[in-house]
């Protein structure tokens, strides 16, 4: 069911999720040349499906637990972000017959999420992340008390 306080956690967590692929973009190969606009196109389509799922249901108690709520949002955020990449890496990879089955492209795609995972923790992705979610979740909290 649609709400307000879900509307106002996707629209966050997708400008959230914007403002942190734009955050990693210098950490990419080649500062992410080529394709900058999908990955932060992808990114922000991340962040609206977790603000909605996540954020939206989880509002309803005090502004602590939305602060925590919120926390997650953004951890969930990242952690589907490094698995849609890597995937897409992973077969971009496999397309090239650099895996020998099925089996090591698998393995291979949660090796390209340890990496990319690595060159994510950067402090400005990191910085984007925490204030998403710290500010987030008390903004959707607050959404919902004002606009029931």
């Amino acid at each position: 069911m649609p709400t307000s306080a879900k509307l106002v956690a996707a629209v966050w967590f997708a400008l959230m999720g914007w403002l942190a692929a734009n955050a990693h973009i210098p950490a990419l190969p080649d500062a992410g040349a080529g394709g900058t606009m999908v990955f932060r196109g992808v990114s922000a389509a991340i962040g609206l499906i977790c603000g909605w799922k996540i954020m939206g249901n989880g509002v309803g108690s005090s502004y602590a637990d939305s602060l925590g709520t919120g926390l997650k949002t953004s951890i969930v955020m990242a952690f589907f972000a490094l698995m849609v990449f890597s995937g897409r890496q992973m077969v971009a990879d496999s397309m090239k017959m650099r895996y020998e089955g099925p089996m090591d492209a698998m393995l291979g795609w949660f090796t390209k999420m340890m990496e990319n995972g690595r060159d994510m923790v950067t402090v400005g992705v990191l910085g984007v992340l925490i204030v998403a979610g710290v500010f987030g979740g008390p903004l959707a909290e607050w959404t919902r008390r004002r606009w029931r």
